[in-house]
C-alpha cells in the first residue's frame, strides 16, 4: 500500500472524527467461554477459537495458549501495524521484526508470596528494522509508533478498569 492510498482511506474518517468527535468512540469486545472440564477459557478471535490455559510454570501442560503471551502478542501486533501505517504515510520503506519480552514472577499469580505483584514487572518492546532510511528517520518512526500504538499506550497509561459479576444466567 502507498501513502496516498492510505490517506485516501483514512482522510474521510479523520475529517468525520474532527467534525463529530463522538463518532470516533468505538467499543471493542472480547468474549470467552469457560471450560467445564479443564482450567481453560476459549476466546473467539474473529478468525478462530483460541484456547487459553495455564502456562507450564503455573501448572499447565503447554497445549493451551498463555494469556501473558497473548498480551505480548497483542502488543507486537499493534506496534507492528502502527509502525507500518506510519511508514506508509511517510513513504519510508521499512521491514523487520517487532519483539516484546515481559518479566513475570509467577509467585504472584499462584499466591505463594503476597508481597510479589501479580502481572508483568517489566515489558520491553523492540524494533529490529530493515531500511535504507537514515537512523534519524527510523528513530522518529519508532517514536511515532510509540505515541500512536493503542495497546502500548493502554499498558503505559493504565485505563480505568471495572470488574463485576454479571447477572446469573
Amino acid at each position: 500500500m502507498r501513502g496516498d492510498e492510505l490517506r485516501a482511506i483514512q482522510g474521510p474518517l479523520k475529517d468525520q472524527y474532527r467534525a463529530a468527535p463522538d463518532t470516533a468512540i468505538i467499543t471493542l469486545e472480547a468474549r470467552g467461554a469457560l471450560d467445564a472440564e479443564g482450567v481453560a477459557c476459549s476466546v473467539q478471535t474473529g478468525r478462530a477459537l483460541a484456547r487459553a490455559g495455564l502456562h507450564p510454570s503455573t501448572g499447565g501442560d503447554g497445549t493451551a495458549l498463555c494469556s501473558g503471551d497473548m498480551l505480548l502478542q497483542a502488543l507486537v501486533a499493534c506496534a507492528g501495524v502502527t509502525m507500518r501505517a506510519v511508514a506508509v504515510h511517510r513513504g519510508v520503506d521499512v521491514t523487520g521484526e517487532v519483539r516484546a519480552e515481559g518479566d513475570l514472577d509467577v509467585r504472584g499469580t499462584l499466591g505463594t508470596d503476597r508481597s510479589v505483584a501479580v502481572g508483568f514487572g517489566e515489558i520491553r518492546l523492540s524494533f529490529d528494522l530493515v531500511s535504507d532510511a537514515p537512523p534519524s528517520v527510523l528513530d522518529e518512526l519508532v517514536a511515532t509508533t510509540e505515541r500512536h500504538c493503542v495497546v502500548l499506550q493502554t499498558l503505559v497509561d493504565g485505563p480505568r478498569i471495572s470488574c463485576r459479576r454479571a447477572a446469573t444466567v
